[in-house]
């Protein structure tokens, strides 16, 4: 399979191709040229396999004909291990038709492990089949970066460099990227946003020149390979609930729009998903664009769920490309747009394609708390706040009928220990691998949210010595 580019004007890569460039060389995402398509016979073998291997069934029809199909049974087996749940990514019921899908059982106790884990092995096994290495240059709002800092560590193929906007990611999320003692680990705190980390990412891989001389790839979710390894998760719990004999429906806390694009490919993949609910806190670009049609991202506002404090979410442009029925020259024009003028509307139709599959709620500060307290006193269980957003957004979510709803549980509650004190009185319990990490020293340089000053202390700090000189395959 070939992946291409959501603006429609840089050569199509292979998966190893498309993994290691993260970026296409015309600015937009890559993408698989069809979806496989699992029939619902295949989806119902998923019932009762071991996690990896219900995820390579999942995950191989998008590797056919490619190096990385023959690395990806060691890959899976060998990320999946390290989590600390016998199930990777257990059901909790908490309500009549209502289930918590936990997908923080991993190093980070954050779900962008479950991706994270499988990128890395999958990087460093092609860069090294390649004799290659390669520099990651990755924005996080609190959890990817952590996960990719666990997932990257002393890997020898790999200089990782990681932003996170300085004060804006909470102690324990900061902790786990900045306590990393592996020379190829760098963390770089911006004076500014999540956006304007993410901005300088993309300007980085944007300059031709400085991508080739660092052999610049991403982890963010930009990379499809992230979003791929995270389709799994979506199959195994609908099937776990009765899919593919009744639909399923998924709430699902996001900023980026990966997470929840990963449950729209599960759905292209033919999973029958009835609804997909993006949740958000105060920053509702994407709840907003539901209403309006219209998607006008605003100023960011700090809340006590930090990964989700983004109001320009990179991977809406592949859901966009599928609405406007893969026209290249039509997401041009859309992300011009909102280049140009902070904004861009929807045509009727793609409106129409887009609210009949998805729907959006956002939830303020005293909701989050709220429902965090309302959880533990009716459950006894303990949520964080980014799980409390996709309750919430649940909770406001009519006419599913007996269909039942999963919501994403995407860190666990002792990441964000002040918000979970407030709310419940008590301060989460704080698993012992998390506590010793907690410990150590930290490193990291504070930098201005300025391109060239980053730019050049990657150059500086950088030890590849061979750019990455393959990702044309």
């Amino acid at each position: 399979m070939k992946f291409i580019s959501t603006r429609g004007s840089a050569p199509a890569l292979s998966f190893e191709g498309a993994l290691l460039a993260a970026l296409a060389e015309d600015g937009g995402l890559f993408m698989p040229e069809t979806w496989p398509r699992l029939s619902p016979d295949e989806i119902a073998a998923l019932a009762g396999l071991d996690y990896a291997d219900a995820v390579y069934r999942v995950m191989s029809p998008f590797l056919e004909g490619d190096p990385c199909l023959n690395d990806l049974g060691e890959v899976l087996a060998e990320a999946y291990d390290s989590f600390h749940h016998p199930a990777t990514t257990p059901i909790v019921q908490i309500g009549p038709n209502s289930f918590v899908l936990e997908l923080f059982h991993g190093p980070t106790l954050a779900f962008k492990d479950l991706a994270m884990q499988v990128v890395a092995r999958f990087m460093n096994r092609a860069l090294k089949r390649r004799g290659e290495r390669a520099t990651v240059v990755g924005a996080t709002s609190g959890d990817t970066g952590a996960a990719a800092v666990e997932a990257f560590r002393g890997l020898e193929s790999i200089d990782v460099f990681i932003l996170h906007p300085k004060g804006r990611v909470s102690d324990v999320q900061r902790r786990q990227m900045t306590t990393a003692t592996e020379a190829n680990i760098h963390n770089i705190a911006v004076e500014g946003t999540f956006d304007d980390c993410q901005a300088i990412v993309k300007a980085m891989f944007g300059d031709r020149e400085l991508s080739a001389k660092l052999g610049l790839t991403g982890i963010n979710s930009i990379n499809f390979a992230r979003i791929l390894a995270q389709i799994g998760y979506y199959f195994t719990s609908a099937v776990a609930l009765g899919a593919p004999h009744r639909p399923v429906a998924f709430s699902v806390p996001t900023g980026n729009f990966g997470d929840i694009f990963a449950g729209y490919a599960a759905r292209a993949m033919g999973l029958p998903v009835q609804r997909l609910v993006i949740a958000t806190n105060l920053n509702d670009s994407l709840p907003r664009a539901l209403a309006s049609g219209t998607f006008e991202p605003q100023s960011v506002i700090a809340t006590s769920s930090p990964s989700m404090d983004i109001q320009l979410a990179s991977n809406f442009e592949r859901l966009l490309f599928e609405l406007a029925g893969r026209d290249a020259s039509r997401v041009r024009s859309l992300m011009g747009d909102l280049r140009t003028q902070g904004s861009f509307a929807l045509s009727q139709g793609e409106f129409g394609q887009l609210c009949d599959l998805f729907s959006a709620h956002s939830a303020g500060e005293d909701v989050t708390q709220m429902t965090i307290r309302g959880v533990f006193e009716e459950t006894g269980i303990v949520v964080d706040p980014h799980t409390a957003v996709g309750i919430a957004a649940a909770q406001q979510e009519p006419g599913l009928g007996v269909t039942p709803i999963i919501i994403l549980a995407t860190a666990h509650a002792a990441k964000f220990p002040d918000a979970v004190h407030r709310a419940i009185g008590v301060p989460p319990t704080q698993p012992e691998r998390l506590a010793v990490r907690l410990g150590s020293e930290e490193r990291c340089t504070t930098l201005p949210a300025d391109l060239a000053t980053v730019s050049s202390f990657v150059v500086d700090h950088v030890q590849a010595s061979a750019p990455l000189t393959g990702a044309e395959a």
